[in-house]
């Protein structure tokens, strides 16, 4: 497995400049995200503060994003980043079911755009997933709820309908999406019980349904469950000046990072980011040339 100077993760403005000056630098890099980019800018209607464009929509925006992504060949790995695990000189980075190695990563995941519900931290990895690719084969002809955030994400419900027998879907946007095994309950979650393993869900009706698991499909997962040992302060990922985080080797930029959720400063956090892993990764080579 070939190890990269660097993994950024999000394919936001943040992750976007981090990518383009880390391209530039001619540092080693693998781009995590979405190949549609930021829903957020694209749902934005008007953008009348990016300095050196005047009234730009958001989708207009993220065209020109992917215009100077395309002009300096800089893909994009399309997995779902399900765990970035410390190990030591590097990190080792779960997408789907596979690994990949980073000397740094650039956390540019912004925010969740839907709390954790109770009991959803507790039975992480217990029969709650984040990921239909990894965990969707352990539920086939059984019944999983499944809660998604973005139409984008609707074919990891089509995959998981193939799977399970009974699939109770949680839509948090307007969709028409439906299959034979769908059931849409009128009512949203409350919380998911269970002690050693998911057992069912509670709705904010009353109601109980029992079940076998339960999966989140998020447009961003809370940086803190990615990778442990993260300092968080208000559901956000604490940063220094430098955007260096708590976990040496590791940067932050953008949203995940805290208020004012603003383009301009998402970019101007990746720049930072990018700059400040390149730093670090001089010191790296300082101190193995120093060993030898």
């Amino acid at each position: 497995m070939e190890r990269v100077d660097i993994a950024i993760i999000g394919t936001g403005p943040a992750g976007i400049s981090a990518a383009i000056n880390a391209k530039i630098r001619n540092k080693t890099f693998t781009l995590f995200g979405s190949d549609k980019l930021s829903a957020k800018v694209g749902c934005s209607e008007l953008i009348e503060n990016y300095p050196g464009i005047e009234g730009v929509t958001g989708p207009e925006l993220n065209g020109y994003f992917r215009k100077q992504l395309d002009g300096l060949e800089i893909p994009i790995t399309q997995e779902q980043i399900t765990g970035i695990y410390n190990m030591g000189k590097y990190f080792m980075i779960m997408a789907d079911r596979t690994e990949y190695e980073a000397t740094t990563v650039i956390i540019a995941t912004g925010v969740e755009a839907v709390k954790a519900i109770p009991g959803e931290r507790e039975l992480l990895g217990r029969g709650v997933s984040y990921c239909a690719t990894c965990d969707g084969r352990l539920y086939k002809g059984k019944k999983i709820a499944v809660v998604c955030d973005n139409a984008n994400m609707e074919e990891e419900v089509d995959y998981l309908c193939g799977l399970a027998g009974t699939v109770y879907y949680f839509p948090l946007f307007k969709t028409d999406f439906t299959k034979d095994n769908i059931e849409r309950p009128e009512s949203h979650i409350a919380g998911i019980e269970g002690t050693e393993h998911v057992e069912g869900i509670t709705l904010k009706d009353g109601g109980k349904l029992e079940l076998d698991g339960v999966f989140f499909l998020k447009q961003s997962v809370s940086a803190d469950v990615l990778l442990r040992g993260l300092k968080m302060e208000d559901g956000h990922i604490v940063v220094d000046r430098n955007m260096a985080t708590s976990v040496k080797g590791c940067f932050a930029a953008g949203d995940c990072t805290g208020r004012p959720y603003q383009i301009t400063k998402a970019v101007g956090e990746g720049n930072t980011a990018a700059h400040s892993a390149i730093a670090y990764l001089a010191e790296q080579n300082k101190e193995k040339k120093g060993e030898q």
